[in-house]
């Protein structure tokens, strides 16, 4: 899909790349790592141009600035409204199908005295992957509220006085 033109900015070869290496994946990867894979095509493009092109394909609306609690940002190359979970084991991150609930918005603008301009809401969980790891080694995971991936709990820790 080629990328649409905007007042005040204009298409780049750099951007372009940019846009297809990171429709292409559906990890929502970190500036880092859609640098790494841009970097195939583009061996002398900067992690800075990245940075940049990526918060410009999110202004405009082409990409979607994922900002999960306690971890890097990601990127989504799919700009429709909708949820993501995250693994609170392993850090994943995956699209929930379906679409965002807008009546949601319509909700909250009942309740309070704010004027709603759109919603995040982000789900946490064990992926498959963890989950099983986790049976496997009959070490529960933490259900603590701490934002970051929490490891396998572990027994207690034996102290000195």
């Amino acid at each position: 899909m080629a990328m649409q033109h905007h007042k005040h900015s204009r298409s780049t070869k750099q951007r372009q790349v940019i846009l297809e290496e990171i429709r292409k994946v559906f990890t929502h990867p970190t500036a880092d790592e859609v640098y790494e894979m841009v970097r195939c095509r583009l061996p002398r493009i900067s992690l800075g141009t990245v940075y940049r092109n990526l918060e410009m394909l999110a202004t405009h609306g082409l990409i979607q600035k994922v900002d999960t609690s306690g971890t890097q940002r990601r990127f989504d190359g799919n700009p429709t409204p909708h949820y993501h979970i995250r693994c609170m084991g392993c850090g994943k991150v995956d699209d929930i199908p379906g679409k965002a609930i807008h009546s949601m918005d319509d909700v909250v603008k009942e309740l309070s005295d704010y004027e709603i301009l759109g919603h995040r809401l982000e789900f946490r969980g064990l992926c498959p992957q963890c989950r099983s790891d986790s049976r496997r080694n009959r070490q529960p995971f933490a259900t603590g509220e701490s934002d970051g991936p929490q490891p396998p709990a572990r027994g207690p820790v034996a102290t000195t006085t």
